[in-house]
């Protein structure tokens, strides 16, 4: 494959980016071809300082401009042709790439890759999910932002699409989705929320039925299905857990020698539990409905995060995640527009 990644996207770039593209070649033996656009200059001069000397298979693409976490991101779009988000969605988009990884601003790259690519066929709206662990494996929390206010049709394709990425990206078979909601019963919640369960129980083999709060990190659903403004506001929420919790755990154990001296041979323990819960070790997640491969990643991911999105975007174009959506919509029936959906 060929995987377009955003050296100056991030909190950390162009290190990050940079030395994630060399973690995941050196991982990979050169599998694959990583290009890296950007400013050229800067790019050359961290893959000097980590004395790496590109290979055939990782290129630099020039770019002069950079989309900031402050640019509005419809107008940065338009405005900054030349940044490196846009210019590396544009070589996916026109055949020299098959994939875009970023770190960069949130809402652009959302902008541009539906700009940009388009929507897969069937797909009324694009929605972008999040991975909750737990502590046998990951839930995919969708929608997390793309979709502020949504209707029934809306959530029923997020459920589809998240089933169909997290079959193809943890081998699960007939992954279970749940609607997120204020109680189990079918007739519990808002007006969307009734007939959203309505709707996904007639479509939906996988549908588990609704999941509340206290379910979503118990691994009782592999795709959780919500609103954006209910999702956005749950991950913030999960993302501060670890280290409010950590930093917790740290004040009562130096209050006590006795606990101090449990914590050494506990550190084993308290390590593992820290890397299942840490979000460089999940990478980053597709925009899901994009004719094409646009992987988001958190804005502060390190090289490693990096890395692991590069493999998360590897995936999806082996396993053609995006045919097996606009299949399983058309297979279905909810290829329709949006006045056919709400009267099945």
């Amino acid at each position: 494959m060929r995987i377009v990644v955003d050296a100056m996207g991030g909190d950390f770039a162009p290190s990050a980016p940079v030395q994630g593209a060399i973690l995941y070649d050196r991982e990979t033996r050169g599998r694959d071809q990583i290009i890296l656009v950007g400013d050229q200059t800067a790019i050359e001069a961290e893959l000097e300082r980590y004395r790496y000397i590109p290979p055939k298979n990782i290129t630099v693409v020039h770019a002069s401009e950079v989309i900031s976490m402050d640019d509005q991101p419809t107008v940065a779009v338009r405005q900054k042709k030349d940044s490196s988000m846009v210019k590396g969605i544009r070589l996916h988009r026109d055949g020299s790439a098959d994939a875009f990884v970023s770190a960069g601003s949130t809402g652009a790259q959302m902008a541009a890759s539906l700009f940009i690519l388009g929507r897969v066929k069937g797909v009324l709206r694009p929605a972008l999910g999040a991975f909750l662990p737990w502590e046998e494996g990951v839930t995919l929390l969708i929608d997390v932002g793309a979709n502020a206010d949504c209707k029934p049709q809306h959530l029923l394709q997020f459920g589809l699409m998240g089933g169909i990425f997290m079959e193809f990206l943890n081998d699960i078979p007939k992954p279970k989705v749940g609607l997120l909601n204020i109680g189990e019963e079918k007739k519990k919640g808002n007006e969307l929320m009734v007939a959203t369960h309505e709707m996904m129980e007639k479509h939906l083999p996988s549908f588990i039925g609704n999941v509340e709060g206290r379910d979503v990190l118990n691994g009782k659903a592999d795709v959780i299905v919500t609103d954006g403004f209910t999702g956005n506001v749950l991950l913030k929420f999960a993302e501060s857990i670890v280290g409010v919790f950590g930093r917790s755990l740290k004040i009562r154990i130096k209050k006590n020698l006795f606990s101090m001296a449990g914590a050494f041979f506990m550190r084993p323990a308290f390590r593992a539990v820290k890397r299942s819960y840490d979000y460089e070790e999940y990478g980053g997640v597709p925009l899901l409905g994009i004719d094409g491969i646009s992987i988001i990643c958190h804005g502060s991911s390190t090289a490693k995060a990096l890395k692991n999105a590069i493999h998360v975007a590897r995936i999806m174009g082996e396993k053609q995640v995006n045919k097996h959506i606009e299949d399983e919509l058309s297979t279905r029936g909810m290829t329709w527009g949006e006045k056919q959906l709400l009267q099945a």
